[in-house]
C-alpha cells in the first residue's frame, strides 16, 4: 500500500476508534507501530487512556482517524468506559500467546455493546502471531469466534508490523463507506475534531506527532 498525504484543499472527515481488551495484548504496540512505525518491547502498560492520530484518505475523501487505547486493567475500566462514546470502529484486541485473553472476550464485547454505539463497527485482532511456538489460540478458533459474534477477525503481529496497517485501515474503509451510504449517525468534521479532542485528552496522554499519511484501496 503506498503513502499518498491526504488533499489540504478538501476538508476532512474524522472517525474515532477505540482499542480495547485485555491488559498486556499489545494494544499500545499496535497504536505504536501503526501511527509510528515503531516497537518497544518494554513498552509500559498504559495508565487511562492513550492518544494518536493517522490521516489517510478514500476516493479522494481526507480523513483523520482518532485512535484512544485504553488500558486493560479492572481498576480503570470505569474511566475507559467514557471512550466508547462516538466510537465509529472498536479494535477489540487478544493475544494468540495466552488462552485467558482470547476466554475473557464475551465479556468486553457485553461491555462494548452495552457502552458503545450502534452503528460501530468491531475488528477483532489476535496479536503476537510472530510467536508461533507460543501459541494457544488457533487462527481458526479466532476466526470463528468473531464470525459467532458478527466480528472482522485479523491476526497481527506489532513486532513485525504483520497486517498492522491492514487491519486499521481495513477498518477505516469499512467505517468510510457506512458513512458513505448515510448508514453512521455521525462523523466530525474537522472543525468539531479539534473540539472534541480538548474535552476528551484530558486524561489521556496525547502525541499530535503520531501522525502517518496513507492511501485507502
Amino acid at each position: 500500500m503506498s503513502a499518498k498525504a491526504p488533499s489540504s484543499h478538501t476538508p476532512h472527515i474524522v472517525f474515532k476508534f477505540i482499542v480495547i481488551g485485555p491488559t498486556a495484548v499489545g494494544k499500545s504496540s499496535l497504536l505504536l507501530q501503526f501511527t509510528e512505525s515503531y516497537f518497544h518491547a518494554e513498552h509500559e502498560t498504559t495508565v487511562g487512556v492513550e492518544f494518536g492520530t493517522y490521516l489517510c484518505e478514500f476516493d479522494g475523501q481526507p480523513v483523520k482517524l482518532q485512535i484512544w487505547d485504553t488500558a486493560g486493567q479492572e481498576s480503570f475500566r470505569a474511566i475507559t468506559r467514557a471512550y466508547y462514546r462516538g466510537a465509529h470502529g472498536v479494535l477489540l484486541v487478544y493475544d494468540v500467546t495466552r488462552r485467558d485473553s482470547f476466554d475473557f472476550l464475551e465479556s468486553w464485547i457485553e461491555e462494548s455493546r452495552q457502552n458503545g454505539e450502534r452503528f460501530a463497527t468491531t475488528l477483532l485482532v489476535g496479536n503476537k502471531c510472530d510467536l508461533e511456538n507460543g501459541r494457544h489460540v488457533s487462527y481458526d478458533e479466532g476466526q470463528a469466534f468473531a464470525q459467532q459474534h458478527g466480528l472482522l477477525f485479523l491476526e497481527t503481529s506489532a513486532k513485525t508490523a504483520l497486517n498492522v496497517e491492514e487491519a486499521f485501515v481495513k477498518l477505516a474503509r469499512i467505517v468510510f463507506d457506512k458513512y458513505r451510504k448515510g448508514l453512521l449517525s455521525h462523523a466530525l468534521s474537522s472543525n468539531e475534531s479539534n473540539q472534541a479532542s480538548l474535552v476528551l485528552t484530558s486524561p489521556a496522554k496525547q502525541d499530535n506527532n503520531a501522525q502517518k499519511a496513507c492511501c485507502g484501496e
